[in-house]
């Protein structure tokens, strides 16, 4: 009875049709079972997830009512982090765990059940499951823009004693399910054996509200993980900014120019960085006779670094003049008005609040005669 069961249930499987909703009574404990090589070589990555991590007095079950509102949910929580057997000291504060959960996915004009199955869960065949478990058919397309729930790939390793009723029991809730991890892995016949690998399709993993605000505030922690370039843009320009202040210096306007627009061009820069590059463009563009320009990145600088300074002691006429306006130059040895106290004193090597710069910076644009 049990093969006759996952037989219709394979054939209704390959031949693309309704999924033979079939289900493996309490006796099925039978013949050699082995897992066909198309549905489970390929094992695709966890559907949806989130990063959680471990602080202190949590355990599995805390987490897993927090998350789910279900302390029994916790077999999730522990099979999808290989904890079996760990005992009770098997979270560490600071440990990261994987926290399962469904994902969803917009269908695109073109795509079918078998296409979205084989780019989501690994294997096209399971487009036939996937199509039921969203109340659809599986040889009709599902419509455009529709939302589509995507179950989480749960990797179990089988057990000695484990049966496709007693995991259906254990992850799915119910005995009669065991159809699907049948299908789900492409399974024969009624038995497993020990060490094989499984995936267990959950669907029904609704989050808490708390589960809910987690999952949304580690995509933040997501996003750390994958960081990294914006560190390695930022070490790139603090070797190049004295390069391009050091253009401005001697002369070598227009290739400050294009120094400093690669440098904006790569999005990244630290603020300290940004006021830097924007000063020595603002330079740049007076000399070259491009009081427009300059003005912009003159306006740029001071509102990236707003306590940035125009001392005309220091700076030349021009700068000030495109960065505040003739009207609003202050006269010579005076502060420019959005400067600090003791700015622009004669003699002063650097304002107080002065923008902060890369390493290799000067402390302003030289005034030129």
């Amino acid at each position: 009875m049990a093969q006759r069961a996952i037989d219709a249930a394979l054939d209704g499987l390959r031949r693309g049709s309704a999924g033979v909703r079939v289900s493996f009574g309490p006796a099925v404990r039978a013949p050699a079972l082995t897992l066909t090589c198309v549905l489970t070589c390929a094992l695709a990555a966890p559907a949806g997830a989130f990063p959680h991590v471990v602080r202190t007095g949590e355990t599995a079950a805390s987490i897993a009512e927090r998350v789910y509102g279900a302390v029994e949910a916790e077999r999730v929580i522990v099979a999808a982090n290989r904890l079996e057997g760990s005992g009770s000291g098997a979270l560490v504060p600071g440990m990261l765990l994987e926290i399962p959960a469904v994902s969803y996915h917009q269908a695109a004009p073109g795509e079918t059940w078998h296409s979205i199955a084989a780019e989501l869960l690994g294997a096209g065949e399971r487009g036939v499951l996937l199509a039921q478990v969203n109340g659809a058919e599986p040889w009709l397309p599902p419509a455009a823009a529709s939302e589509i729930v995507v179950p989480y790939n749960l990797r179990y390793v089988v057990s000695v004693g484990d049966t496709p009723d007693s995991l259906a029991y254990r992850f799915l809730g119910r005995r009669d399910r065991a159809w699907m991890v049948a299908v789900y892995n492409g399974l024969k016949d009624g038995r497993l054996h020990h060490g094989d690998v499984l995936l267990i399709p959950l669907v029904e993993l609704p989050l808490t509200a708390s589960g809910k605000a987690e999952a949304a505030s580690a995509l933040g922690l997501v996003r750390s993980q994958a960081g990294g370039a914006a560190r390695a843009l930022q070490a790139r320009a603090d070797a190049e900014i004295p390069e391009l202040v050091s253009d401005v210096r001697h002369g070598r306007y227009v290739e400050a120019v294009g120094r400093g627009a690669g440098l904006l061009a790569a999005s990244g820069l630290s603020v300290p960085q940004l006021a830097a590059v924007h000063r020595a463009l603002t330079e740049a563009y007076v000399a070259l006779g491009a009081p427009g320009l300059a003005a912009t990145a003159c306006s740029e600088w001071r509102r990236v670094d707003p306590a940035a300074t125009l001392d005309p002691v220091l700076v030349s006429p021009k700068i000030v003049e495109v960065c505040v306006g003739p009207a609003g130059m202050p006269p010579a040895g005076a502060a420019a008005p959005d400067a600090g106290p003791g700015a622009g004193a004669p003699g002063a090597g650097s304002a107080p609040g002065a923008a902060s710069v890369a390493p290799g910076a000067a402390p302003g644009p030289r005034r030129r005669p």
